[in-house]
């Protein structure tokens, strides 16, 4: 006998994995962007690519409900000059 709620739970599932990945992906490229920042080269086009991944990343952290930045702006240790890129700051992040 065929469940539907193991399917869903399946289903489910696959999806919360993917966003987990999707997440990952998403932290890693700030990560990547922001040492390159750090390192100084070509600053222009790492400071614009660090707020693109930064926006992208708040944009997918608030697409599974994550609402509020602060921790994760502290932890990857998001600098002002990329957040005001953005137009936010620690203070008015959500």
């Amino acid at each position: 006998m065929v469940r539907p709620e193991a399917g869903h739970a399946a289903i489910e599932h696959e999806i919360l994995a993917e966003r987990a990945s999707s997440l990952t992906a998403a932290e890693r490229r700030v990560v990547k962007a922001l040492a390159e920042l750090t390192a100084g080269a070509d600053r222009p086009t790492w400071l614009s690519e660090a707020q693109q991944a930064v926006w992208a990343y708040f944009v997918q952290r608030e697409l599974i409900g994550f609402r509020r930045h602060d921790d994760v702006i502290r932890d990857l240790g998001i600098p002002q000059e990329v957040l005001n890129g953005l137009g936010a700051s620690p203070a008015r992040s959500r």
